[in-house]
Formats: C-alpha cells, structure tokens, sequence
C-alpha cells in the first residue's frame, strides 16, 4: 500500500514544482537558450516556460504576489521616532 500524502504536502509540492519551472524557463529565456517568439510557434515558448508556472504558483497560493511585493517594499521608519530618540 501507498502512504497517504496530506493535502499540505501536495500543495507545497506543486507550489515548489510550479516555481522551479518558473526559475527554469526565466533562465531559459534570459539567456535566449530558447527564444520568447518564433516563426512556427508564436509565443508559445513565453507562454509555456513564464505566464503557465506563474498561473499556477498564483493559483495554489493567491497570497504570493502580494507577499513578494511587501518583501521587496523598502520599510518605512517612523519619523517621530527618529526625531525624538
């Protein structure tokens, strides 16, 4: 028999998966190893290696974005405090 995997385990499984494969593909097409537009497939390739990993890590954790931009956020210091000590 196989052991039962918890929902928790699953979805951190695929939310690491989904940004590996994000890692990947930005790498992929920043260093133009696979180009972003081609003459056969069209943007596929941007599609397929940026914006599918992406939906999917934003779906399984909605939070995210918004989680990435407050850690990018320079943190405000309180001016009074400043002043006054």
């Amino acid at each position: 028999m196989r052991p039962q995997v918890t929902d928790s385990d699953r979805h951190s499984r695929l939310l690491a998966a989904s940004l590996l494969w994000l890692l990947a593909g930005s790498v992929l097409l920043a260093t133009t190893l696979v180009p972003a537009h081609t003459r056969l497939l069209g943007w596929a390739p941007m599609f397929w290696l940026l914006c599918a990993p992406l939906a999917v890590a934003l779906t399984l954790e909605p939070n995210l974005l918004r989680q990435l931009l407050a850690a990018c956020r320079p943190r405000r210091r309180n001016v009074s405090r400043l002043l006054w000590h």
